[in-house]
């Protein structure tokens, strides 16, 4: 299994959908260059949790907002939550009788809202880690205490996560198309179509041996042209990026 290395080479539902093909066990994260990191989980192909770095909708505003639980619940089942460092939906569950089918219509919910949100990044480090431990809260590690309350109860299903989800092939050429010009491609002498980073690296690379400043016992004709030839590297790189 293979996953690009930028997310704007790809989208979100190429991703997840590579992962279940592959009925892969681990952790998706998607790094933004300023730093935030999102992961999304996943248990043999399928979305058990999502987490943001940022803000998205609690348990308790989804509920609130489809009326499944009054205000006054919401507010003391939530203070019990934070003092015996229980899940929220467990303390909802068990404490106060709220459906085990309602608590968990309304964890799909999140995990659905959440994917949405990732939906909207434009760009971001893709990186897979296998095995890596699901977080409190996920869809897997809540159901155990209450499946035989609710044995009907399970995650969202591939036609739910991935359904609707923006491909590739619908947007039209990626952002590093392999259609951008033949010669882009081979100034930087790069095969079409490889990720960004090996742009970079093939533009770094070029740009320390290339650019005049760094020859400073060039004579004035070889520096005319180190300069023409820095410079059409520097254009082939922007056409690429």
């Amino acid at each position: 299994m293979q996953l690009p290395g930028r997310l704007r080479s790809t989208t979100l539902g190429d991703l997840l959908g590579t992962l279940h093909r592959a009925e892969a066990t681990g952790t998706l994260e998607l790094v933004e260059d300023r730093g935030r990191v999102h992961r999304v989980f996943l248990a043999q192909g399928l979305v058990i949790a999502v987490e943001l770095d940022g803000e998205s909708p609690s348990l308790a505003e989804i509920l609130r907002r489809d009326h499944a639980a009054d205000d006054a619940v919401l507010r003391l089942s939530l203070l019990r939550s934070l003092a015996s460092q229980r899940l929220h939906g467990d303390v909802l569950v068990t404490e106060f009788q709220v459906s085990p089918s309602v608590v968990g219509n309304a964890l799909r919910r999140q995990l659905l809202l959440r994917l949405e949100a990732l939906e909207q990044l434009l760009d971001a480090r893709v990186c897979f880690r296998v095995a890596i431990r699901p977080p409190r809260g996920s869809l897997v590690s809540w159901m155990p205490r209450c499946v035989d309350r609710a044995s009907s109860y399970v995650g969202p299903g591939p036609h739910a996560f991935l359904r609707g989800r923006k491909r590739a092939r619908e947007r039209g050429a990626h952002a590093f198309s392999p259609a951008a010009p033949a010669s882009a491609w081979s100034t930087l002498g790069v095969q079409p179509g490889v990720e960004i980073a090996e742009i970079k690296r093939a533009y770094r690379r070029l740009a320390r041996s290339l650019h005049p400043d760094l020859h400073p016992q060039a004579t004035e004709e070889q520096r005319r042209v180190l300069a023409a030839k820095f410079a059409e590297v520097t254009d082939a790189y922007r056409i690429l990026t």
